[in-house]
C-alpha cells in the first residue's frame, strides 16, 4: 500500500486514527510488564520495520494460541471428569431435539452456514479488502489473516488433543458433520473474525454509542452462531463455551499486537517524540 496518502491513510492514519479509542491512547503502557515488552518491540521495529515487528509479535502469539488450545483440552477433561459442566451436555442437547420445529432446523443451518468453512472466509476476506484499500495499509491484512490462522490452529490443536464424539446423529439435524466436536470451529471463527472486525472497525468510530453497536453486533453474532451449534445437536454446550473463551483469549492476543505495532509506528512516524493529537 502507498504511504503517501491523505491524513487518515497509511501509517500516519494509523498512528492519528488507530491509536485512541475513546480518548484512550492504545499506546500508553500502564503495566511495567507492558512497558518493557513495548520497549523490546520497538527495538525490533527499528531493525526490521514495523510490519515485521507485527507479523513477529503475532507468531509468537500463534504460538501461545496452540497452547491455550492445549492447556483449553486438558482443562475439559478436568471438567468431564468431575462431572461439572458436562453433565449439561446431554440434557441441554435432547431438550432442543425435542422442542425444534420442523421449520427450525433449515433457517438455523442456513444461518449457522454463514460461519462455515465458505461462509466465513468470504465475508472475512471481503472486510479485509475493504478495509486494507480504503485505509491504504497492510494491517487489516495481516490482523485478519493472522486471527483466521491462529484460530484454525487452535480448532485443529484442540480437536487433535480430545478427539470427542459429536451428539448422537438422531439428536442432530441434517446434513451431519463428523469430525471431533471439541472445541466448536463454527462458534471459535465466529468469535475471532467478528472480533477483529469489530476492533477494527472502533478504531475509526468517533461517537461511543457507534463502538457499543459495533461491539455488540459482533457478540451477538459470536453468541448466535455457538447457541445455533447446540440448537442443531452438531455441538455440546461445553464445546461452544470453550470455543467462546479460546476465541476471547485469541483475540486479545491480536489485539495486544497491534497495539504493540501501534507503539512501534508512533516511534518511527514520530520520531522527536511529540504526541499527535486525539481525533
Amino acid at each position: 500500500m502507498d504511504d503517501d496518502a491523505r491524513p487518515e491513510q497509511g501509517p500516519a492514519g494509523e498512528v492519528r486514527r488507530d491509536r485512541y479509542v475513546g480518548g484512550r491512547d492504545l499506546t500508553h503502557w500502564t503495566t511495567r510488564v507492558g512497558r518493557v515488552v513495548a520497549r523490546l518491540v520497538e527495538q525490533i521495529g527499528r531493525r526490521l520495520g514495523p510490519h515485521a515487528a507485527l507479523l513477529l509479535t503475532l507468531a509468537i502469539g500463534l504460538a501461545v494460541a496452540a497452547g491455550l488450545a492445549a492447556g483449553g483440552a486438558e482443562v475439559y477433561e478436568a471438567v468431564t471428569d468431575e462431572d461439572g459442566l458436562a453433565n449439561l451436555d446431554m440434557p441441554i442437547t435432547a431438550w432442543f431435539a425435542d422442542w425444534r420445529p420442523g421449520w427450525f432446523g433449515p433457517a438455523v443451518t442456513a444461518y449457522t452456514d454463514v460461519a462455515g468453512v465458505i461462509g466465513m472466509p468470504v465475508l472475512a476476506i471481503a472486510v479485509m479488502l475493504l478495509l486494507a484499500i480504503r485505509r491504504r495499509s497492510w494491517t487489516p491484512v495481516i490482523l485478519m489473516l493472522s486471527a483466521g490462522l491462529g484460530s484454525l490452529l487452535m480448532t485443529i490443536v484442540a480437536k487433535g488433543f480430545i478427539g470427542r464424539s459429536r451428539p448422537p446423529l438422531e439428536l442432530a439435524v441434517p446434513p451431519y458433520e463428523h469430525s471431533a466436536s471439541f472445541p466448536s470451529g463454527h462458534t471459535l471463527n465466529a468469535t475471532v473474525i467478528a472480533g477483529i472486525v469489530a476492533y477494527l472497525i472502533v478504531l475509526r468510530l468517533e461517537r461511543r454509542w457507534q463502538r457499543v453497536l459495533t461491539i455488540a453486533v459482533a457478540a451477538v453474532f459470536a453468541i448466535t452462531i455457538g447457541l445455533s451449534r447446540v440448537v442443531l445437536g452438531h455441538h455440546w454446550l461445553t464445546d461452544v463455551v470453550a470455543a467462546w473463551a479460546l476465541g476471547a483469549a485469541w483475540l486479545v492476543l491480536v489485539i495486544t499486537a497491534h497495539r504493540l505495532y501501534l507503539t512501534v509506528r508512533r516511534a518511527s512516524v514520530e520520531p522527536d517524540g511529540e504526541a499527535v493529537p486525539a481525533p
